[in-house]
């Protein structure tokens, strides 16, 4: 069973930057893509960027420019370096990892509370 354990949040003052990390049970390699999401109270989870097996990255536009996402394979970690904070950025931020053997499957991690206070 994959488990995926994020790390990083906290609270910060807007502008400031956190960067967060999503470690791994094992190779991260098998999964397509990894990625990273984000709930507030009483609304759905939202995307926030992903990045392929290849190293592809894509983001929402909300965070183009601001956010960067990577992995390092060798550590079974993928990272959201986050910049210039706004309070909008304030969420429970869970990080994805899918995998296609037979079928697709994602994992998700338990999440990891941002704070950005204005």
């Amino acid at each position: 069973q994959v488990q995926l354990v994020e790390s990083g949040g906290g609270l910060v003052q807007a502008g400031g930057s956190l960067n967060l990390s999503c470690v791994a049970s094992g190779s991260i390699i098998k999964f397509t893509h990894m990625g990273w999401y984000r709930q507030t109270p009483g609304n759905q989870r939202e995307y926030v960027a992903s990045i392929t097996r290849f190293g592809t990255t894509n983001y929402a536009d909300s965070v183009k420019g601001r956010f960067t996402i990577s992995r390092d394979n060798a550590k079974n970690t993928m990272y959201l370096q986050m910049n210039i904070l706004k309070s909008d950025d304030t969420a429970v931020y869970y990080c994805k990892a899918n995998e296609i053997r037979e079928v697709s499957t994602d994992y998700w991690g338990q999440g990891t509370q941002v704070t950005v206070s204005s």
